[in-house]
C-alpha cells in the first residue's frame, strides 16, 4: 500500500523523470504485499524486513535506485555494483524502465526470499 508521506513527497518533487519514478514505485509496491515505503535519506525508500532500496532524486538526468545491501543479489541488466556492498539501478527513460522492469522485479523478489530465510 502506498504511503501518504511518499505521495506528498512526490507531489512536490521537481524532477524531469518523475513519470518514470512513479512507474518504478508502482512496480516495486506491487511485488509483495509486505513491502512498505517511507521517505528516508532524501527520497522514497522501500522496506521488507529491512531496507531494500531508496530513490535518489538529487540526480536529475537519471532515476537512481540505491540498493543498500546488494550482496547475493543477481544483477541481471538492472544492477551496477557500488562501494560498501551497495548497488545502483539506473533508468534514463521510460524505454529503460520498460526494458529493465522484469529484472528489477526479480532482484526485489530475491531480496524478499533472502529476508524470509533469515527469520
Amino acid at each position: 500500500m502506498s504511503s501518504k508521506k511518499v505521495d506528498d513527497f512526490l507531489a512536490k518533487l521537481d524532477h524531469p523523470l518523475k513519470k518514470e519514478l512513479a512507474v518504478l514505485r508502482d512496480t516495486i509496491m506491487k511485488i509483495h504485499p509486505g513491502i512498505t515505503e517511507d521517505v528516508k535519506w532524501g527520497g522514497p525508500s522501500f522496506y521488507y524486513k529491512g531496507d531494500i532500496a531508496t530513490f535518489s532524486p538529487r540526480v536529475k538526468d537519471t532515476i537512481t535506485l540505491v540498493f543498500h545491501q546488494a550482496e547475493g543479489l543477481t544483477p541481471g541488466t538492472v544492477l551496477e555494483p557500488a562501494p560498501k556492498g551497495k548497488a545502483y539501478a539506473k533508468f534514463k527513460s521510460m524505454a529503460e524502465v520498460e526494458a529493465k522492469r522484469k529484472d528489477l522485479q526479480t532482484v526485489i523478489k530475491q531480496w524478499i526470499k533472502f529476508m524470509d530465510k533469515s527469520d
